[in-house]
């Protein structure tokens, strides 16, 4: 069922073991930490300077493979990520921003259980340059603004963490009650956010210069900052002067210049301009105190202000607005006799023309009217007014009394502004015997009106009447937008135009006269139905059924919606063959296609279409026999191994997802190709039995060359043919393995340290070495004289205790993480048992400690011993030594090795060929000979961590082996 991947391909033993496991997940993290805190109130801290790289990566276990989400709360509602997801196993910031601290989830799921999330808590520290402010007391305040005064000095820095802060006066350190004088606190409002230095009753030596040192105690590295401020019997606060008049009105086009000179301040004050129009124009020009505005706009009209500060008491600002003349939106409307029902002009009566601009400045607006091009006076009977009080200003009207025949004809209206520049606006009023109220209609057949979604139909009122006023279209029937979005669309003609046409704008429609362009009476208005017509809406519209030969297959489409609701008739496919048509069962909202047995023929695309008038809504069906894709198993135990010095082995496992679904998979299709590389190789793993879900399935990679990656591709083949392939990617990760069970161990041959990395934090590193190459003048009596195996030429890992290391340094090895899944987990108890088994050497007199530690790392709610599990002090002469000890891990874990330097320099100690096996440890070695024989046998068999901890007490000044746990 199973082989080995290679030019020639040996035949092995698949293991199969049923495997389907909810997800598990936790936050690891890379980048730039300055500090990680594992367990604080029951969350993870990570600690990151601003501007630094954020990674943290989420490690997940489970089968199928988790799907994985990253998501951010409690941070700034400016930050993007917060309104988004990472669906990644790795988040990635580059140049973290302080507004992106905050809470971190990841989340993993893969249908099994519930979901798993970790979250981890970023802090992201920044310290900003501190400010000083400078006031005087309230009512003290004369022209010498500090002569004789008491004067407060603020100092203020943005920080995360809380800031400190200290004052100095030139080099002297100032602190409370080191001078009368003087007086520091901080005002309990703040909470630690300031620190002010009171000068009481200013004397010579107070005027000084004075440094404000914010500091956060170098955390993450960041250095302390610092701000001077002089004080001298000159510091003043800051006074300007606008050299324009307020307002400033102008033409468009125009280029204004504003000038702020200062009159008073010191330090010499910075001048700055705002804008009423939150930022200055794009086009603006500042040099110095002067700001340029190049062919201004009617946009750019506002108040303008300059703004002086010198951190000495208030900033002073002085503003003016620019006022930029404009007309526009022209109007008018006719109002009949108010004192009679009848909405008609009629001879004798009183009739009213409105006309209204909108002016800026409106007190430059002025108004004239004309009759047929001739200028118009107002008289008795024509009374000119240029404001009503009842209406919005920029107005003027022109009432006719007792209308009269020879009154008929065109006026005028001409709104004007007094400054010039702007054009004239003229609005034409016609007043005739033909001048009547509008009217609307809608046409015969314009309602109510059918279209096909899509479409693009014009909506129809019939207007009458002269003048002909703007047509305002809206929803009749409820409150909705219209097509362009907004509430109320106009039309000069009548005439509302939708392009395609869609079925949510199915409705009424209510057309009405706009009171201006037109006569100032009640609106008239009609309403138009709109009926818009959809072919069915059906469901599947997409669905892939796999099924076996002979095996029975049912395809149902169901109509969720249609307008109209008849459906007239539905018909079947496959491919473009008819395979069943008729008419719908009104009674039924859904349609079935059977196939009793299915055959090699019955394969293809099947589709039913369900059509009324307005078209056919289309349910497509796959039917296949291609298998499911088979799914990775990323959570093998110990999946690389080595067996010669250039290649490497990978244990590949998969499941396959519903293998019952179609015909038995008889056969997987394996490719394989080198990353960077085009070329696959390709074979085909036979398949003898049935496989069941959730069954593992394990192949054997080998002749993998050793330090490449591979893409690995597998496909599932049934009668049917090839079915979904599924990809992953081979890495090799390191120079040696151990393996549980295995025969390989790290025996430090080739260069790189067999995965094991050196610890950033201890005091040196273990040396990898040979007795070949090991310079014993200076201790000749120390160290192995050969590998475990006793070649002169082999490797191994040791501490060197020569210059310049000193009494207590400590060298640290730390292994990769180990997954605690067994092989066979039906065989082993739970927690599961390890052996870790590892050869030492020393010989030395000054042999003192070392420590080989064993962790749980990332393992929350987890009790982790203070001490070691194993430890071994004194000379143990000049031979190697076979160590075990049995752990019982509930998570993954890591080994640390830790070496103590003694109290001198004859006493290296080595270590080499480190084991790690499946179960209890059957033989462990016999206790050696140690300074102290009774503890060396508690030590080495790890039986007692508090005897551990309390004869620790007594190995100062040795050197010692020993591992710990934290299980």
């Amino acid at each position: 069922m199973c082989q080995s991947f290679l030019l020639q391909i040996p035949l092995v033993t698949c293991v199969l073991r049923r495997v389907q496991t909810p997800p598990t997940v936790r936050i690891i993290h890379s980048g730039h930490a300055c500090n990680v805190e594992e367990e604080r109130h029951t969350e993870r801290v990570y600690t990151i300077r601003e501007g630094e790289t954020l990674e943290l990566t989420c490690l997940v276990t489970g089968h199928p493979r988790p799907q994985i989400r990253w998501t951010k709360t409690a941070g700034s509602v400016s930050d993007r990520f917060q309104d988004s997801s990472v669906f990644n196993e790795t988040l990635h910031i580059a140049k973290i921003l302080r507004t992106q601290g905050g809470r971190y989830y990841c989340k993993a799921e893969n249908g099994l259980g519930s979901p798993a999330i970790k979250s981890i808590r970023v802090d992201v520290y920044y310290l900003d340059d501190p400010v000083v402010t400078v006031h005087q007391s309230i009512g003290e305040a004369k022209e010498q603004f500090y002569y004789e005064r008491t004067v407060f000095l603020r100092c203020v820095a943005n920080s995360n963490p809380p800031v400190r802060y200290s004052w100095h006066r030139g080099r002297e350190v100032l602190t409370q009650g080191s001078d009368k004088g003087v007086e520091i606190y901080e005002p309990f409002f703040t909470q630690g956010e300031t620190k002010i230095l009171k000068l009481k009753n200013l004397r010579p030596q107070d005027y000084a210069n004075y440094s404000c040192i914010a500091s956060v105690r170098n955390v993450c590295g960041i250095p302390d900052r610092s701000v001077i401020f002089r004080l001298t019997n000159k510091t003043a606060s800051p006074s300007i002067k606008l050299l324009v008049e307020d307002p400033i009105v102008v033409n468009p086009g125009q280029t204004v210049s504003l000038v702020c000179i200062t009159t008073g301040g010191e330090p010499p004050p910075l001048l700055t301009w705002v804008s009423s129009n939150d930022s200055l124009p794009q086009r603006s020009v500042v040099k110095g105190g002067t700001l340029t505005l190049p062919a201004i706009t009617s946009d750019e009209a506002g108040v303008y202000s300059c703004v002086a500060s010198n951190n000495v008491g208030n900033p002073a600002k002085k503003s003016t607005t620019i006022v930029v003349r404009a007309l526009k939106k022209g109007r008018f409307w006719i109002t009949p006799d108010p004192y009679h029902n009848d909405d008609n002009i009629q001879i004798g009566r009183e009739v009213k023309i409105s006309c209204q601009v909108e002016a800026t400045p409106p007190e430059e607006l002025t108004f004239s009217w004309l009759k047929n091009g001739r200028s118009l006076r107002s008289s008795e009977r024509m009374v000119i007014t240029q404001t009503d009080p009842d209406i919005s200003p920029g107005t003027t009207n022109l009432d006719i009394i007792d209308l009269k025949f020879t009154d008929f004809g065109t006026y005028t209206c001409v709104a004007a502004l007094k400054g010039g520049g702007i054009p004239e606006i003229s609005i034409d009023v016609n007043i005739s015997s033909t001048t009547v109220p509008p009217n609307l209609t809608v046409p015969r057949g314009k309602s109510p009106l059918v279209a096909r979604e899509g479409d693009t139909v014009e909506l129809e009122c019939l207007v009458s009447g002269k003048p002909k006023p703007i047509i305002l279209w809206s929803r009749a029937d409820k409150e909705a937008p219209m097509p362009d979005g907004s509430m109320q669309m106009e039309s000069y003609d009548g005439v509302l135009r939708i392009v395609n046409v869609s079925r949510e704008m199915t409705g009424s429609y209510r057309c009405q006269t706009s009171q201006y362009n037109g006569f100032n009476v009640k609106p008239r208005e009609a309403v138009v139905e709109l009926i818009v017509q959809y072919p069915p809406t059906v469901e599947p519209a997409y669905m892939e059924m796999r099924q076996g030969l002979g095996r029975p297959v049912v395809m149902t489409c169901r109509v969720l919606r249609a307008h109209p609701s008849r459906v007239l008739r539905f018909e079947w496919l496959l491919s473009n063959r008819l395979l069943h048509a008729g008419a719908f069962d009104a009674q039924r909202d859904e349609t079935e296609y059977t196939i009793r047995s299915l055959n090699r023929d019955g394969w293809g695309e099947y589709t039913c279409n369900v059509i009324n008038e307005a078209g056919a809504g289309k349910c497509t069906f796959q039917v296949t026999g291609k298998a499911y894709p088979p799914e990775f198993y990323y959570d093998t135990y110990s999946p690389l191994w080595q067996n010669r010095p250039r290649v490497y082995g990978f244990k590949l496992q998969w499941t396959q997802m519903n293998p019952n679904a179609v015909d038995r998979i008889v056969a997987y299709r394996l490719g394989i190709r080198q990353m960077g590389l085009q070329r696959w190789w390709e074979q085909e793993i036979p398949v003898d039995q049935t496989i069941n879900k959730g069954e593992l399935m394990t192949h054997n990679l080998t002749e993998l060359i050793k330090p490449e990656s591979y893409e690995v591709r597998l496909t599932p083949i049934t009668r049917f043919g090839e079915g979904d392939s599924t990809i992953r990617i081979v890495t090799y990760s390191g120079e040696c393995f151990i393996e549980p069970g295995g025969s390989d161990s790290p025996d430090f041959e080739e260069e790189p340290i067999c995965m094991f990395t050196q610890d950033k934090n201890d005091d040196f590193d273990w040396t990898r070495h040979s007795a070949a190459t090991r310079d014993t003048k200076y201790t000749p009596n120390t160290g192995p004289s050969g590998d475990r195996s006793g070649s002169k030429q082999g490797f191994y890992m040791y501490i060197e205790t020569s210059r310049p290391r000193k009494e207590g340094d400590q060298a640290r090895l730390i292994s990769p993480f180990f997954n605690v899944a067994p092989k066979n987990p039906y065989g082993i108890t739970n927690p599961p048992a390890y052996c870790f088994g590892f050869f030492y050497h020393m010989y030395g007199k000054h042999i003192g400690k070392t420590h080989s530690s064993l962790f749980l790392s990332f393992s929350k709610g987890q009790t982790t011993s203070e001490g070691p599990v194993w430890s071994l002090s004194g000379n143990q002469g000049e031979r190697w030594k076979q160590a075990k000890v049995s752990i019982h891990p509930t998570a993954s874990f890591q080994v640390v090795l830790e070496g103590i330097r003694g109290p001198g320099i004859e006493g290296d100690i080595a270590i080499d060929d480190i084991t790690l096996e499946e179960g209890e440890c059957r033989d462990p070695p016999p206790s050696s000979h140690s300074t102290s024989p009774d503890r060396a046998e508690i030590y080495e068999r790890g039986s007692n961590l508090r005897q551990l901890a309390a004869l620790n007490q007594h190995l100062v000044g040795e050197n010692m082996v020993a591992i710990a746990t934290g299980l």
